[in-house]
């Protein structure tokens, strides 16, 4: 989400006054495990009646007009789909998955399910495929109701998230600009890949050098910064040129900028006001031509707000302000993501790699507390265990991760346990009386002795 320089959203910044469409359901086809370099898809489900699932011989999403309204029909090349595979109907306001019958079934949350009622954020499982149901987001006039991420913009900036695609459409606007950037969000969220696209597509001749403002040693920040003269100070043997004039005619990116001291924020104020650096120990200043981008993990406002950040500095760096989201926010991402990632790390055989359904289930539910960073990481050693393998299973991925395959089978247990002490209370209730059962739950009697199958339970032992 961006903001102007102070934070403030003018009345042409309100959603309303620039016509943004109704809020609406989405489903989000998020990864095909066995083709993780199938581009992901979001489905807009506004005016949308049905979304009917099955195998075919290739991926074919299209849309009809149906007695329901407009139906849509997702068509995969997916081995583990039945060629009738499941429905999404939308009833009484709400969206329900139906099995329709499929050989390998429908997993909701990591359950497997005949019917579900969704609810926003849930997973689903259909085949080897992997979809993100959300309840309520934003559709704005002209945005397509299907939508491959990867038909527009670079590969890097891809999203399936229409505020984080407005956001990313804004930055590359601003790329050729020299207006400074600042760039927020948890610490692992690709603040430096979205710096680094940046650079490249800004065509700046000079080069991207980036800074840690946490990593510089206080007592020499402005050395380390703005270089010194030979004889400046005690170990000073030879002119340096700093890291702010190696950024001449390019980019420099100042990463976690809310740990640069004090002292340091005034000296680099005064560079970028007046567009020279002064190295320590010399007299006259040195004009540089930079191009300013700066990241942090800190509350910048409010350090404004509390005095430990100067006002002055954070309008210089704000010109620009997005923020991204922690991995967690943006799961419909992690299929493209994850396709970046391996395409980056092994280039030469990455159309051969395949997930595993079930390393792909412990990827879309583990939480990602190290965000973007932590799945590179975890990618990457799943690539080196695999060695010349091409298929990544479970027990390649790190355990905290594996953790994840581990919870779902605790919920699922879980409401197993539940599901069953329910139907035993009901059946208690109407003495065995099946069709009253369905009745209290408001589901089909068929649907209630699957129940019962399910759970080994016997309705006879309840009608004395």
């Amino acid at each position: 989400m961006s903001r102007s320089d102070d934070g403030t959203l003018s009345i042409a910044d309100d959603p309303a006054s620039r016509g943004a469409g109704p809020r609406g359901a989405h489903l989000f086809l998020v990864l095909e495990s066995l083709k993780p370099f199938s581009p992901p898809v979001r489905l807009a489900l506004s005016g949308v009646g049905e979304v009917v699932f099955g195998r075919g011989s290739a991926r074919a999403i299209a849309r009809k007009d149906s007695s329901t309204g407009m139906q849509l029909c997702v068509r995969l090349a997916d081995p583990w789909l039945s060629h009738a595979h499941a429905r999404l109907v939308y009833v009484l306001r709400r969206w329900v998955l139906e099995d329709a019958g499929s050989k390998n079934g429908c997993m909701v949350q990591g359950v497997r399910k005949t019917q579900a009622e969704l609810t926003d954020g849930d997973i689903l499982e259909l085949g080897a495929t992997f979809f993100v149901f959300r309840e309520d987001m934003v559709q704005e006039a002209g945005d397509p109701v299907i939508f491959e991420a990867s038909s527009e913009g670079s590969s890097k900036l891809a999203t399936l998230l229409p505020s984080l695609a407005r956001d990313f459409a804004r930055l590359s606007a601003v790329a050729k600009s020299t207006v400074s950037v600042l760039i927020e969000g948890e610490t692992g969220t690709g603040k430096e890949v979205v710096a680094r696209t940046l650079h490249a597509e800004s065509e700046r001749r000079g080069d991207f050098v980036a800074i840690n403002c946490g990593a510089l040693p206080r007592e020499l920040v402005e050395a380390e910064l703005f270089g010194f003269r030979r004889g400046a100070f005690s170990g000073a043997t030879e002119d340096r040129s700093g890291l702010l004039r190696s950024a001449d005619r390019g980019t420099l990116f100042l990463d976690e900028i809310g740990d640069l001291p004090a002292s340091s924020q005034a000296a680099l104020l005064r560079v970028l006001q007046e567009r020279e650096v002064r190295p320590v120990g010399a007299t006259r200043p040195v004009p540089v031509d930079l191009r300013v981008i700066a990241a942090t993990h800190r509350p910048l406002s409010r350090m404004v707000e509390n005095g430990t950040f100067r006002a002055d500095l954070f309008a210089r760096l704000a010109g620009y302000r997005v923020e991204l989201p922690p991995l967690s926010m943006r799961r419909e991402d992690i299929g493209v993501i994850a396709a970046t990632i391996l395409r980056d790390l092994a280039p030469e055989r990455a159309a051969l790699i395949e997930l595993a359904p079930r390393a792909a289930r412990a990827l879309l539910h583990y939480g990602w507390p190290g965000n973007v960073r932590e799945l590179e990481k975890c990618l990457e050693s799943a690539l080196v265990l695999i060695g010349e393998g091409s298929r990544i299973e479970p027990e390649h991925l790190p355990l905290a991760v594996q953790t994840a395959l581990a919870d779902l089978g605790a919920a699922r247990r879980r409401d197993g346990s539940s599901e069953r002490d329910k139907l035993v209370t009901l059946l208690r209730e109407h003495k065995g009386n099946i069709t009253a059962v369905a009745r209290t739950v408001g589901k089909a009697r068929m649907q209630v002795q699957r129940w019962l199958k399910r759970h080994n339970i016997d309705p006879e032992g309840f009608r004395k």
